[in-house]
């Protein structure tokens, strides 16, 4: 039997790595595909007014029709506009961590970092760390290598993919009651920036859409709670496949 794909979008400023927590968890199980989003990683940086779609059409191209796709914060609104815009690849959505339909409150506190990370991308950096893994028990090796992989990015390109994530779910929320395929929304328990309520929002809005709300946790669920993740996702893969 062949492999089913599984593919697993992350979110801004990190690159594919962030997933190895989680691809170590699931062994064999799926094909893995991992890209790294435009501006991102080994790719280019990305030209002023990269949008939304522009994100969605730089990775479609490496997922297969049917694929389950999981996306990470910036990589969960990709993954949203993938199952509006190209509902063939797409055969069950997972939004880790994801905004929705942010408030005005909501939307100035994104606004603000989105300032940081324009005008000084090493506080920027700094700032990320703290929120997401200050009181946690993920190691210094793994907070390093993220923190690498931030400090690594062009800051342009970064500041652009930022606007992205910090203005996208405007765009993108009102098409979400489009969406078809079967759909969960998890997030961490203590995650300021992509809140339980958020998850709730979601899933209001998506059709078929469960809610998962890991206790205890931040915004890094793939490297804070990968376990805890991993459990959510095959068990939704499961439901949705019967295997």
């Amino acid at each position: 039997m062949t492999a089913q794909t599984l593919v697993l979008l992350h979110g801004v400023g990190l690159d594919r790595t962030v997933w190895e927590p989680v691809t170590a968890l699931l062994g064999g199980r799926f094909r893995i595909v991992a890209p790294d989003l435009p501006g991102h990683g080994s790719r280019p940086p990305v030209p002023e007014g990269t949008t939304l779609g522009d994100l969605a059409a730089g990775v479609a191209g490496e997922i297969p029709p049917g694929a389950h796709v999981v996306g990470f914060s910036l990589g969960a609104l990709v993954a949203q506009h993938l199952a509006v815009h190209r509902p063939e690849l797409v055969a069950t959505l997972t939004s880790v961590s994801s905004v929705c339909r942010r408030t005005e409150a909501e939307r100035a506190a994104v606004l603000k970092r989105l300032a940081t990370a324009e005008a000084d991308p090493r506080a920027s950096t700094a700032a990320s760390l703290h929120r997401w893994f200050d009181g946690t028990d993920v190691s210094a090796d793994r907070i390093r290598a993220t923190e690498a992989t931030l400090e690594a990015n062009d800051p342009a390109s970064f500041a652009r993919c930022y606007r992205v994530f910090a203005t996208a779910d405007a765009e993108i929320g009102p098409r979400l009651g489009e969406i078809r395929a079967p759909a969960l929304a998890v997030t961490g328990e203590l995650d300021p920036g992509s809140t339980p309520e958020m998850t709730r929002r979601l899933a209001e809005a998506v059709p078929d859409c469960a809610a998962e709300v890991i206790p205890g946790a931040r915004h890094m669920l793939p490297v804070q709670n990968p376990r805890e993740l991993v459990t959510c996702l095959t068990a939704f893969i499961g439901r949705c496949s019967h295997v």
